[in-house]
């Protein structure tokens, strides 16, 4: 039997995953974090795009999208704190790659900084969000 850790992940608005797993893989702001059963505890932000999870005695992991948030390592447990998370399944092709065309229109036509440092957000979200789709199609899904 492998060793486990129990994983969160949440959202403002609901809880998308709660269970054991054996490793999570997630994008931080220094580069890929992989956590495993033991590993010591940390706390940090994470950047938009996908969380994934190998559940115990489950063949595929779970695939959840995060549009960035906060993780948090403690002895057993993994909590992600997203900002926006959406489970793989329910990832939206379209929408994603309209976000991106309207998020590059935006930063064509910047305004203030604060509306450029907006539109550089969304499009990075956006982005995310087709690599994530990407994978789950590379997967089979």
């Amino acid at each position: 039997m492998a060793m486990t850790i129990h994983v969160d992940i949440v959202s403002a608005e609901e809880q998308i995953f709660s269970g054991l797993a054996e490793f999570v893989a997630l994008p931080g702001e220094a580069g890929e974090l992989g956590i495993l059963p033991g590993h010591m505890p940390l706390m940090t932000r994470i950047k938009p795009g996908a969380v994934r999870v190998k559940v115990q005695n489950q063949a595929e992991e779970e695939l959840v999208f995060v549009a960035g948030g906060l993780l948090e390592v403690q002895p057993g447990l993994v909590t992600v704190l997203a900002d926006t998370a959406i489970r793989g399944k329910d990832l939206d092709e379209a929408k994603a790659l309209e976000a991106k065309r309207v998020a590059e229109e935006a930063l064509q036509n910047q305004g203030s900084a604060l509306e450029y440092a907006k539109a550089q957000s969304e499009l990075a979200s956006a982005l995310a969000q087709i690599a994530a789709i990407s994978k789950l199609k590379k997967r089979g899904h």
